[in-house]
């Protein structure tokens, strides 16, 4: 990959530019690696020195183009986190809140999560875990899983029903 070299006079000109299309340019270059919430690209702008005036108005344009949208941000966060993390209802809603997602797009993108998808997922990381602990007394083995799928996000009803199961077989 080729390097950039810019001289200390380009930098200065840069800086002097129009604050917008400063901002504009760092708010793209930001969404490069990955889609971001209007949060984070806030927060993003204004470690970078941004007027929050002007920070809102840049991310109220890249709205309006579509290159900023929370929803579709969420439900793509939701999608990839269940999928790659196998996570539960509770931890995705959680790092939406931290991303700063507002509660009703984080509850509307939750409720679309199918609770059977969701407890085959955390079935089949149960008795993942299961295979690798069974020569384990129970009480550790009921520990262990409940504690993963815990630390998964998945509530005490789909673990208390998934270890009922495992422990049938």
């Amino acid at each position: 990959m080729k390097q950039l070299q810019m001289s200390n006079s380009e930098v200065t000109e840069i800086e002097e530019a129009d604050p917008y299309q400063v901002a504009q340019t760092i708010a793209l270059n930001a969404l490069g690696p990955r889609a971001k919430s209007r949060d984070e690209l806030f927060k993003h702008l204004k470690k970078r020195g941004t007027d929050p005036e002007i920070a809102d108005s840049v991310l109220d344009k890249l709205e309006l183009y579509g290159f900023v949208n929370d929803l579709e941000f969420a439900k793509a966060w939701r999608d990839s986190r269940q999928r790659a993390k196998k996570l539960g209802k509770r931890v995705i809603a959680k790092e939406l809140r931290e991303k700063g997602i507002a509660q009703h797009i984080i509850t509307e993108v939750v409720e679309e999560i199918d609770d059977e998808v969701e407890y085959q997922k955390a079935f089949a990381l149960a008795e993942r875990k299961f295979r690798s602990i069974s020569h384990l007394e129970s009480e550790k083995i009921y520990q262990r899983i409940s504690s993963l799928l815990a630390r998964k996000g998945y509530g005490h009803g789909i673990t208390s029903q998934i270890m009922r199961e495992l422990i049938a077989h």
